[in-house]
């Protein structure tokens, strides 16, 4: 049987707004749930890597084992790389790689970790079961994705809503499931774990300081990033649609009491010895 490749159209793209987002994320703000089962001889693949801030952060903590980091777009690859230099790591490669089809034998890592990659796939469950096929047994597969539906937030200002809305419509359009984690233990099963361990955890918003980067991020990706293009391209959303989606992103980032939580869906899956 042929294998399967990749589908789905990466809705946000590589924009500066989305790499600020990426490049703040760290292991222990993005993968908690995880770290108690590392050990420091352990032999990891990180999946959709990015900029590589959380891969780095997992050689670290595996300093006589080694990381490989793997990500679809060859460009932001350069900047894993050049993380992974700033702070002197010798344990860590990284490379082109479709989760859909791994180009490693069975049974070579002893942790697979994907943080925010199964929203953005076209066949999550083939996925999984790729991530299951190169994971050692007794290893770990551990997963994290956000839940758009279960995203709040306050003050209700008016267009926050309409994001929402829009956000999750692209998404969709692009192959995609915006609301994965709620969604990730049942693909888990799907794809052949017996022993799944399911969590949630929290991102939360609300100092000055968080509001305003939470807010401008945003508000800037709905303008100027790919999924701008997308929602545009697409006939999602008009211009000035977007620009006032945009606008109601400033306007929560100003309110004193504004306060966003966005959930996420873990999975820490152990394959079978």
């Amino acid at each position: 049987m042929p294998k399967q490749h990749e589908t789905a159209v990466y809705t946000h793209g590589h924009h500066e707004s989305v790499l600020r987002s990426h490049t703040w994320r760290t292991a222990a703000n993005s993968a908690a749930y995880l770290l108690g089962s590392l050990k420091p001889h352990m032999k990891v693949l990180d999946i959709g890597c990015g900029p590589g801030t959380i891969t780095a952060d997992l050689a670290e903590l595996v300093p006589n084992g080694h990381v490989t980091g793997v990500d679809r777009a060859p460009g932001v690859l350069d900047q894993a790389r050049a993380t992974a230099a700033e702070r002197g790591l010798e344990n860590v490669e990284f490379a082109v790689a479709d989760v859909h089809a791994l180009d490693w034998p069975d049974d070579t890592f002893c942790v697979v970790h994907a943080h925010q990659v199964l929203q953005h796939v076209g066949d999550p469950v083939q996925a999984l079961r790729e991530m299951r096929r190169v994971t050692k047994p007794g290893g770990y597969v551990a997963v994290r994705d956000a839940d758009y539906a279960a995203m709040t937030w306050y003050p209700q200002v008016p267009g926050l809503e309409d994001w929402l809305d829009l956000y999750e419509r692209v998404a969709r359009a692009n192959g995609g499931e915006p609301d994965a984690g709620r969604r990730l233990r049942s693909w888990a099963l799907a794809a052949g774990f017996a022993d799944v361990t399911a969590s949630s955890s929290t991102w939360t918003y609300a100092t000055p300081e968080e509001r305003e980067w939470w807010s401008g991020l945003w508000a800037d990706r709905t303008l100027a990033s790919a999924y701008a293009e997308r929602a545009t391209g697409g006939g999602h959303a008009t211009e000035e649609q977007l620009r006032a989606v945009s606008g109601a992103w400033r306007e929560w980032g100003r309110r004193e009491d504004g306060w966003f939580a966005v959930l996420h869906g873990e999975i820490l899956c152990r394959k079978e010895a």
